[in-house]
């Protein structure tokens, strides 16, 4: 090659390279500076690489609304530990992230409300919330919610929701997933019955390693979804709680309810405990798989504990612990290698403790609880208290119940120690 011809060939390539260098470094630094400018025009925005906005006391957004107001797609909110009163927001955007720094940052509505209906309205798509609380939503329908999730999308974790008159709310979507994990629901509902720690209006649902309680009246758990997944959760009355159904999934669809820990307190508003289809079916597929669960009836007159509408197309119970007064279930539902007892095959079972004491008959008594729809039926982990996890002991022999037997276990905290 000419030498003249290969220098100018390669001065071309290193002008280039410097030039895309230079190009770069000056979307980061814009990108940067939109973190620290509030005030930067939308228009400036439009072919940004996402932003990080802060939210805090000191921060160039001082409440979370007034980041919602600038917020693009992709754009990660972080928000101080602290509590925010009086604000509420309505986030159009997709794919965000709004997360609290420094511990769970709190949105307390004391009468705010966004669009008459929650203190966050969420309309974006694929949203994720990680340390998180809202309180106190209330608005003239009754049916104020801590989020309204009207996008098709969201996921919770290490979220608290509480005293809201709901928790979440979303509508019937049927391209929404939502997963909520590590998170508490607790005090959530109107009072009136149609009001619920967690109502789920369609798509699908995964709530997994969480702490749903004391629903005001309503259901802990409501769920339209085509298709749920409740699995290693603690859902409870305890002594006060006056909630309705521990899990109602009106509509049935294809539930795996596996590895819950359940208690319906003695002031329930429902004698039934979990529910599938009681409103009648509405999707094309309607199965069952209520595996691995321990569900203790401290309502004094009894009940039922799982109640299933005729026309199912499967609807199986396998390996469940079921302790107090009632009958196991309601309805053509196949029963297989289930154990009702009292409780005194449980720890602490004042205390809500219910693992396995020594020589309890569900040990070792379980089997294998197969495969339904390609998902293996087996638990494999436990809920541990609270809002944590725990890999379930493989001891050879599968125990009966949500929580495996642990040899020589004593009062105290566990795998669902108070």
């Amino acid at each position: 090659m000419n030498p003249l011809r290969q220098s100018v060939q390669t001065t071309r390539a290193r002008s280039c390279a410097l030039a895309f260098t230079l190009a770069v470094s000056a979307l980061l630094a814009s990108t940067h500076q939109l973190a620290a400018e509030p005030g930067v025009r939308d228009a400036a925005r439009e072919s940004m690489l996402p932003a990080l906005l802060r939210v805090g006391p000191a921060r160039q957004f001082t409440r979370p609304s007034a980041a919602a107001r600038v917020a693009r797609d992709g754009d990660i909110i972080e928000i101080d530990a602290g509590v925010y009163d009086g604000d509420a927001a309505v986030w159009k955007q997709h794919n965000l992230t709004i997360r609290g720094i420094g511990g769970r940052a709190h949105l307390r509505a004391s009468g705010a409300d966004a669009e008459g209906q929650a203190i966050w309205v969420i309309q974006g798509d694929n949203a994720t919330l990680e340390s998180m609380v809202f309180s106190g939503a209330a608005v003239p329908d009754r049916n104020g919610a801590g989020i309204r999730l009207e996008g098709a999308g969201l996921t919770l974790r290490d979220c608290y929701f509480h005293h809201n008159e709901n928790g979440l709310l979303s509508g019937p979507r049927p391209d929404s997933e939502v997963l909520i994990e590590h998170s508490e629901f607790a005090y959530n509902g109107f009072g009136d019955g149609y009001s619920h720690n967690i109502y789920i209006g369609g798509g699908s649902l995964t709530v997994r390693f969480s702490y749903l309680h004391h629903a005001n009246v309503g259901h802990n758990l409501k769920s339209r979804a085509r298709r749920n997944q409740i699995t290693y959760n603690r859902i409870m009355d305890e002594i006060d709680g006056n909630s309705s159904y521990a899990i109602d999934l009106p509509n049935g669809g294809l539930a795996y309810v596996i590895g819950n820990v359940i208690q319906q307190g003695p002031a329930t508003q429902n004698s039934t405990v979990v529910a599938f289809g009681a409103e009648g079916y509405k999707h094309a597929v309607n199965e069952f798989y209520f595996v691995n669960n321990t569900v203790v009836n401290d309502l004094p007159a009894g009940g039922r504990f799982v109640f299933v509408r005729a026309g199912a197309g499967a609807a199986r119970l396998v390996n469940n612990v079921f302790a107090g007064p009632g009958e196991i279930s309601s309805g053509p539902a196949e029963l297989r290698n289930n154990l009702l007892a009292g409780k005194a095959g449980f720890v602490d079972p004042a205390g809500f403790d219910y693992r396995l004491r020594d020589g309890a008959p569900a040990i070792g008594a379980g089997i294998e609880p197969g495969l339904a729809g390609g998902v293996d039926l087996r638990p494999y982990a436990e809920y541990a208290h609270p809002l944590q996890q725990r890999v379930r002991r493989d001891s050879g022999s599968l125990d009966l119940g949500a929580l495996e037997y642990q040899r020589g276990v004593q009062k105290g905290p566990g795998a669902n120690g108070r």
